[in-house]
């Protein structure tokens, strides 16, 4: 879908060229694409919130204010083109709390290309950074109103309904679209947009990325238009540590800084608009491991009643600090679906994690579909003679076919580290599909976990790749062996997040981990209920609640790399500025959700829909409503839109409900798809197709091949150039031709701004 996407974007920018703006006004060019970027999906792709006219009938396509003489077009647009909207404004709100960013970008933008007796839809764009979330849209202007609310999908019909609609896509798996229905040419609106995502962590630092690079195209025409950007920045580490800024991308200004917290601000007036994300890193000063608990009260309408808690343990940035050695079996599915770009990605990631194993390491690979296959009976050093030997057997034996089977891999792995002693025992399993006995699986690990030692029992690292696997299956399995979880929506970052997760599996600098002082409270609800292991890629963050009186100080115990023990006391204090249910909201639901997936409990169901709501982050039982609020009239008018995430594609389409209510469509991944994992059907990504055929019209379509070539003011600095019995031939024709649309044209003049 980014190709097409792409191509619709530069097909709306050639049919911008329409548009006449008075002398010297013309806006910024597009910049010329060389011909391998051109053929490239990436080409037009938003790198910040962006707006778009959807343009099916090119002769709309008009200055709204300054009318000039254009050429008739016949046909349609098909599929529509996307002319990028003029932006005026933009302010951005960037809130940092432990690892969790809030982002808020408003943008003011104007429908520049259409004339004014014309509408246009808008289509929204929205890069989210790492591991985002949608939390909510607004859109003000045209006397219309929209804002987002979440609402308990309650039965089977409203799910299917739902999971149909294909109005609206990922164009990768980090760039979500919507469309909003009827903007008047020559109007200007305002798009409020507010996501989360994670701030990673490496090397002893916290970084952020946000998306914020806008296109050359987006500057508005015109020399005394005022453009404004600002970008507030603030950060909450929860520590009682100075917070020290490491990069930065804009020249920010400081505004606060106190133990624990800062406060940047930037703006400026431009003359064009940031072509920079923003970038951002810091680091709380701290060369040991250091950590503290936060309490907070619920709010007033907390359907939870208890109170909320959150322990989070850094692993500083000393350099000296060991981490433990490893014993790590690779189990990589090797089934018919992964054939092609995920197994060559796959493995690729594989050796690389390979060459970095220390030589007191060792490590096993065990490749499965429907059988299984071992690099070797036992564990192996991971000398050069051993991994260059691994090497030659994954090229030979990583063939895609055959389908799943994950149990009888996964007994084999534990079967090869009981032996593990004082080494960190890994599993590191990556799948593409589910299998129908995913819940004896996770049954089979709790049991053999709480029946071994805590310390020598396997941590288990799981990788998705696309939407047919259970990621909720995938996250509970590692939840119970205290490993990690991540994934791949589309094929090209499977390498890279691959090699991530393991750089986390394979830094462990405290093991065992226990949470003392806690024995004396009323109930205690805790998130992860099996507490991970603390790495130097990845700190440790426990949350949940809590009735009963909290100690003042809690006691973590647990075992370093050198086999000594590990102590600290963490202090307790009550947290003011920060809103931690909202920054522990999306993981609680996550692991609660995979919890009722597990037990198929229908009370946990109704809990994550309860807390789905309640801080609107969405969630597999809920569905986020676009709410018209206003009418052209003023009035209150009955239509919703309601968006949704499906879990192989997020799409928008109207379907009617009650006559009141549009489905808009869906964003949850879902919990997987055995029937496309029984038929071995290539992974599906966050990316959704566009109807077939609809390239090949839109390669045929006349407009297309007019936009490219021709506009107005082509056709009038050419006249100059024609001899003057030519011009008067020429221009009787055009007169004999304009009288067939004199009808259409007075309606036309009549609406001009210019001839009023």
């Amino acid at each position: 879908m980014a190709d097409y996407f792409s191509g619709s974007v530069e097909f709306g920018l050639n049919l911008s060229k329409r548009i006449y703006y008075g002398k010297g006004s013309a806006p910024s060019p597009a910049p010329a694409m060389s011909r391998s970027l051109s053929k490239s999906p990436e080409g037009y792709l938003p790198t910040a919130p962006m707006c778009y006219a959807v343009i099916s009938d090119p002769e709309k396509v008009e200055n709204p204010d300054i009318r000039s003489y254009q050429p008739y077009v016949l046909g349609q647009c098909e599929p529509p083109a996307l002319i990028p909207l003029e932006l005026h404004g933009v302010a951005m709100e960037v809130e940092c709390s432990l690892d969790t960013a809030f982002v808020t970008v408003t943008g003011k933008w104007r429908v520049h290309c259409v004339t004014a007796s014309s509408t246009c839809d808008c289509q929204v764009a929205i890069p989210i950074g790492e591991e985002g979330s949608l939390l909510g849209l607004e859109v003000d202007g045209s006397g219309r109103s929209y804002h987002t609310e979440l609402i308990s999908l309650k039965d089977e019909k409203d799910k299917n309904k739902v999971a149909k609609a294909k109005d609206g896509y990922f164009l990768k798996s980090h760039i979500y679209t919507v469309k909003i229905p009827q903007f008047r040419g020559g109007s200007v609106f305002s798009i409020k947009i507010r996501w989360s995502q994670k701030i990673l962590f490496h090397d002893g630092q916290l970084s952020l990325c946000v998306p914020f690079s806008f296109p050359s195209y987006v500057n508005p025409a015109g020399r005394n238009i005022s453009k404004k950007e600002k970008i507030f920045l603030k950060v909450n580490s929860g520590a009682t540590t100075e917070v020290l800024c490491k990069t930065t991308s804009h020249p920010f200004k400081e505004l606060l800084r106190q133990a624990g917290k800062l406060n940047l601000s930037y703006e400026a007036e431009v003359l064009t608009w940031s072509s920079t994300d923003l970038s951002f890193s810091y680091s709380v000063s701290s060369n040991d491991i250091f950590g503290a608990v936060l309490l907070q009260s619920p709010f007033l309408r907390d359907f939870d009643e208890r109170e909320i808690f959150c322990l989070y343990l850094y692993p500083g940035n000393s350099p000296d600090r060991k981490v433990f050695k490893k014993d790590v079996v690779f189990v990589v599915d090797i089934s018919a679906s992964m054939k092609g770009t995920p197994l060559d990605n796959t493995k690729n990631s594989l050796l690389t994690s390979l060459s970095q194993l220390n030589a007191q390491d060792t490590f096993n690979i065990i490749a499965f579909n429907g059988a299984v296959y071992l690099f070797s009976s036992s564990m192996e050093r991971a000398t050069e003679e051993a991994i260059l030997n691994a090497t030659t057997w994954v090229d030979t034996n990583f063939i895609a076919n055959g389908d799943t089977n994950i149990m009888l891999p996964l007994t084999q792995a534990m079967k090869l580290l009981e032996k593990s002693t004082d080494s960190v025992p890994l599993i590191f399993l990556v799948t593409d599909g589910a299998v129908e006995d995913e819940r004896d699986i996770c049954n089979f690990v709790k049991s053999y976990v709480s029946s071994g030692q805590s310390f020598r029992t396997p941590r288990i690292y799981t990788f998705g790749i696309g939407l047919y696997c259970n990621h909720y299956f995938l996250q509970m399995l590692a939840q119970i062996g205290r490993g990690h979880y991540d994934s791949a929506h589309d094929l090209d970052s499977i390498d890279f997040r691959m090699q991530r997760l393991f750089s986390s599996a394979s830094s462990v600098m405290v093991a065992d981990i226990t949470i003392k002082s806690l024995e004396g409270l009323d109930s205690l609800e805790l998130f992860p209920t099996h507490i991970q292991d603390i790495s130097f890629e990845s700190p440790l963050i426990l949350s949940g609640r809590y009735s009963g009186t909290f100690p003042e100080l809690v006691k973590v115990t647990g075992t370093l790399a050198d086999m000594t023990n590990f102590v600290v006391d963490l202090k307790v204090k009550r947290e003011k500025d920060m809103q931690l249910s909202n920054v522990l909201s999306k993981r609680h639901i996550d692991q609660v959700t995979a919890q009722a997936w597990l037990l198929k409990s229908k009370e946990l169901e109704e809990k994550v829909t309860k807390m789905s709501i309640q801080n609107k982050v969405p969630s597999e039982y809920t569905c986020m409503n676009i709410v018209l609020v206003q009418s052209d009239e003023g009035k209150k008018a009955p239509e919703q839109f309601l968006l949704q995430k499906a879990y192989n594609k997020l799409s928008f389409q109207k379907l009617e409900l009650n006559n009141q209510n549009l489905f808009l469509g869906g964003l949850n991944l879902g919990f997987g798809d055995l029937k496309a994992t029984a038929e071995n059907l290539p992974p599906a990504i966050k990316e959704a197709k566009p109807p077939e055929g609809l390239l090949g019209k839109a390669a045929s379509n006349c407009c297309g091949r007019l936009a490219d070539t021709c506009c107005g003011m082509c056709l009038l600095q050419t006249c100059t150039f024609v001899n003057d019995q030519c011009t008067i031939v020429c221009t009787q024709i055009c007169a004999a031709l304009a009288c067939f649309e004199l009808i259409k044209c007075c309606v036309e003049l009549c609406d001009c701004d210019c001839l009023q």
